[in-house]
């Protein structure tokens, strides 16, 4: 009998462990789609960013876009795009870059994703090169797989 009830515990702990590790790989799946979703839309908006395409950049935003900025307090969605044509009209091209080992997306259920990162600013200014790192974090909102940012939050500047 004693037999029996351990193989029955062990057939039973190997069911488990084997749930288990699909269950892992399937969540596992399902956040590095979410991380490649969010890289790949990331990418495109400062694509629009650093080619200064304002319109295609107010493409992934809401209309109620919160932007809280350390240095600069929250601002909306007019004065988000009034302060990018200022910066469009400048003199020097500012341009964008990723720092990718810094991504971090994480889900929010029923709403969307946490993107949290850092980039890097960067123009020639004086013929030298002026480079600023700076931190960010922005929630992505998914309606019916169409993907905007509806809150942003950039700081240590």
């Amino acid at each position: 009998m004693k037999n029996l009830l351990l193989i029955f515990l062990s057939i039973s702990f190997c069911s488990s462990v084997t749930a288990q590790n699909q269950d892992e790989k399937a969540v596992s799946k399902i956040q590095k789609d979410l991380y490649n979703k969010i890289a790949l839309l990331d990418s495109a908006l400062f694509t629009a960013y650093n080619s200064k395409n304002l319109e295609l950049m107010k493409s992934y935003f809401t209309k109620d876009l919160e932007w809280y900025q350390d240095n600069g307090g929250l601002i909306g969605f007019e004065k988000v795009f009034f302060n990018f044509q200022s910066i469009f009209n400048r003199e020097y091209d500012l341009k964008r870059t990723l720092i990718k080992e810094s991504l971090e997306v994480h889900p929010i259920e029923g709403y969307g994703a946490i993107e949290i990162g850092k980039h890097q600013f960067s123009h020639i200014e004086n013929g030298k090169l002026e480079v600023g790192t700076f931190k960010f974090l922005m929630i992505w909102k998914n309606e019916n797989g169409n993907w905007k940012i509806s809150r942003v939050i950039s700081y240590d500047h």
